[in-house]
């Protein structure tokens, strides 16, 4: 690892790590002298902060990303089944890739789209390379399974088993289980003129079979598709051997191919290939000509599995007939074809980690903790009026904001629930205190983003659920996904109204606040409160927009706050003065903001930027970025919240987000960012999100002027700092 893009030691008192204080690193000089930077004698050339050259591919650094994600596959710090669960992330990871991005690149060089990218990239030559990147990185899945993962479980009693590895006693229940269980729902398509090729659904599991021989017609093809039905396990465990401790399984398409000859009776199977055919899934509503959003996207679901083809994943050794067949039937070329040495359907060996109990294998179980004001009092409304709460994300429980709209569904005193709904998940016990409080006549109403990719489906039916109980549901902005997090609950209290809010940068999703990062506010705050209930007012009905006292809001405010932000820690600079920049997200890539960053940055202001997934802006080019410093944390929990800092003359502006920097999600989305006024409060955020993250030294990795990410190496020891698991020791339940 390059030492200039190492942590620099300060002697600033505040930087100091003792115990489970952490104090916030004070700006880091761009050389050896002093922080202080000087004013400059002679003006800088104007940058082109708009040439392609300084800016990275958004495609390629998501494709990065997934190979930063596989790393945790092969790091042996990681337990074995947390390991292979990471190889499926990286593997589902790559599948939206294709269905969102991908797709995205073959429609615009069909429609031939002339346009380049920020970065200057053609959609053809943005096409080329990420095609060899995806090559590079499906390649190195393969690897990691057959020769590491595979022989480690094994080596640990857990083992997939091939046709050839089967014992007479697991061939005979195979051979039972297929007859029973698989054989019944299994549907063979002959190719001939009465039989053309099937419908393949999107990232079915697939066999197309060659046959030799007549059938009873006297057909003659010699060629079968054979689709097999979602209902069907991937994976099935084989019965244990009482005198052994062993977890075995086989593949389903294992079965089916030892057994294909039962669905072909009197045939010669001379080949069984299995095949899945990734289609475009973006869904497309002109919601300007739709009178009801809701039927236009239930209307369109159902073309989700059948967009066109983009990409073919097919075992190794297909014959290459078989092989110009498939690709002609799905008018894929040899860059969209990817030949791998296993199954297609990689994802699916994500069922090995619920199936077998090895808590050895696995991180060790982690308890939430809950503030201790929480943890004392029973009635949160009386807690939140004694003081803002804020909860950090997994390492903190969601309780109390589920807690708070349970009792303000059944609270007699309460007139009013509002909140924006945008990921949810199954059986969401959000949803059911919004059903509830409906039901008791409250006035209820839910912003329900509908157009929440790959969760559309439930988000209607979460939809009808609220309208059924007599909630009022609107669906955003048209044009704009609703993305901002937000709960209000307006109670009827001895001095008048009072509004309870609870703001949040991750999804009202009870099961991913187990697993990703992310901040909660609960507070009372009157000038929030009225602040939040504009953004309601303008969800739900027209008007001019409002003017908010404390939230920034996107489409409205947000980007061009951040860039004055931005700016006037440039003057700073230039004036002499300390200037400093913190921003912590999931993704960077909107030109404006990096042309900023980029001139505070030759300003003298010293920026660490802690992006987890695509980051455009490139670090530590001379006289352009040398100041800016990119990180990413890839460990336990998904990194997801997003914090901005800002120095602003010492008074240490913080503001949490639901909003990544991008274009979509400042002109396209209605966002909000909210300040962290209390001085407790913003210490909490700071440390916790941005000091401990820029110590780390376990799961951390460096982004270098090329684009490539480097991980930090340190010797692992009592000192070393890993953030979350700092987190986990310091918030968690004791």
């Amino acid at each position: 690892m390059a030492t200039r893009n190492r942590p620099t030691p300060t002697t600033d008192p505040d930087l100091e790590v003792t115990g489970n204080v952490v104090k916030l690193p004070s700006p880091r000089s761009a050389g050896r002298g002093p922080t202080r930077a000087k004013p400059r004698a002679t003006p800088t050339p104007v940058l082109d902060a708009a040439h392609p050259s300084l800016l990275l591919n958004r495609e390629l650094a998501q494709l990065d990303f997934n190979f930063r994600v596989l790393a945790q596959a092969e790091d042996t710090r990681v337990p074995l089944l947390e390991r292979l669960r990471y190889l499926t992330i990286c593997s589902t990871n790559l599948d939206e890739f294709f269905e969102i991005r991908v797709a995205g690149l073959k429609e615009q060089i069909a429609a031939n789209v002339k346009d380049t990218s920020p970065d200057g990239l053609t959609p053809q030559e943005m096409l080329d390379r990420v095609g060899g990147r995806a090559h590079a990185l499906v390649e190195r899945q393969y690897q990691v399974l057959n020769d590491d993962l595979l022989p480690a479980l094994e080596a640990e009693g857990i083992r997939l088993l091939k046709r050839g590895e089967w014992s007479d006693a697991q061939e005979e229940w195979i051979s039972e289980y297929f007859e029973t269980m698989v054989h019944p729902v299994l549907t063979p398509i002959g190719l001939d003129p009465a039989h053309p090729f099937p419908r393949i659904l999107n990232k079915a599991l697939t066999f197309i079979v060659t046959v030799d021989g007549p059938d009873a017609f006297q057909r003659d093809s010699g060629i079968a598709v054979l689709q097999v039905p979602r209902s069907l396990p991937r994976l099935i465990v084989l019965p244990r051997d009482p005198t052994t401790a062993r977890h075995d399984f086989v593949l389903l398409s294992s079965v089916i191919h030892a057994c294909i000859g039962e669905i072909f009776p009197g045939m010669r199977v001379t080949g069984c290939f299995q095949f899945r055919v990734t289609r475009d899934s973006d869904l497309w509503v002109d919601e300007e000509e739709t009178l009801d959003l809701l039927t236009a996207l239930k209307g369109e679901l159902p073309n989700r599995k059948f967009g066109e083809a983009v990409r073919l994943e097919v075992v190794d050794n297909c014959k290459a007939s078989v092989l110009k067949l498939v690709m002609q039937r799905f008018g894929l070329t040899r860059a969209d074809l990817y030949r791998v040495n296993g199954p297609v359907n990689v994802h699916r060996l994500e069922a090995v980690y619920d199936l077998v109990d090895r808590p050895d294998l696995k991180f060790p179980i982690f308890t939430p903790g809950l503030p201790f004001e929480a943890s004392r009092s029973s009635d949160m409304f009386a807690l939140l009026r004694r003081g803002d709460i804020l909860l950090h994300h997994p390492f903190q429980s969601f309780s109390p904001v589920v807690e708070l709209l349970n009792q303000a569904a059944t609270d007699k005193d309460v007139l009013a629930i509002k909140m924006t709904l945008y990921r949810t998940g199954p059986d969401s016990p959000l949803v059911e205190a919004l059903i509830t409080a409906a039901r008791a006549g409250k006035e209820v109403t839910a912003v329900v983003e509908l157009r929440a990719r790959f969760d559309e489906e439930r988000n209607i039916d979460l939809a009808t659920r609220l309208q059924q109980a007599g909630a009022t549901v609107a669906y955003g902005i048209v044009g704009y996904k609703t993305h901002a997090k937000m709960l209000l609950i307006v109670r009827r209290e001895a001095n008048g109204l009072r509004r309870y809010v609870h703001l949040g940068t991750g999804n009202y999703h009870v099961r991913t606040t187990r697993q990703y990062t992310d901040f909660s506010l609960l507070t009372v705050q009157k000038r929030l409160g009225e602040d939040v209930h504009k953004v309601f007012m303008q969800l739900t009905g027209p008007g001019k927009v409002r003017t908010l006292r404390k939230l920034l809001q996107a489409p409205f405010t947000l980007h061009e706050r951040l860039i004055q932000l931005i700016g006037e820690e440039a003057a700073q600079a230039r004036a002499g003065e300390p200037a400093r920049i913190v921003a912590k997200m999931n993704s960077l890539a909107e030109p404006r903001l990096i042309a900023a960053l980029y001139e505070a940055s030759r300003a003298g202001v010293q920026i660490e930027l802690i992006v987890r997934g695509v980051c455009c802006l490139r670090p530590g080019l001379p006289g352009i970025s040398e100041n800016i410093h990119v990180r990413s944390v890839i460990g336990r929990f998904l990194e997801h919240c997003r914090i901005f800092y800002f120095r602003a003359g010492g008074t240490d502006l913080v503001y949490c987000s639901s909003a990544d920097w991008m274009a979509r999600n400042f002109f396209r989305r209605v966002e909000i960012a909210f300040p962290m006024e209390s001085t407790p409060l913003r210490h909490r955020v700071v440390n916790e999100a941005m000091t401990l993250y820029l110590a780390d030294e376990v799961e951390s990795w460096h982004l270098h002027e090329d684009g490539t990410w480097t991980r930090v190496k340190a010797v692992i020891g009592p000192s070393t700092v890993s953030a979350q698991v700092a987190l986990m020791a310091r918030l968690g339940a004791s």
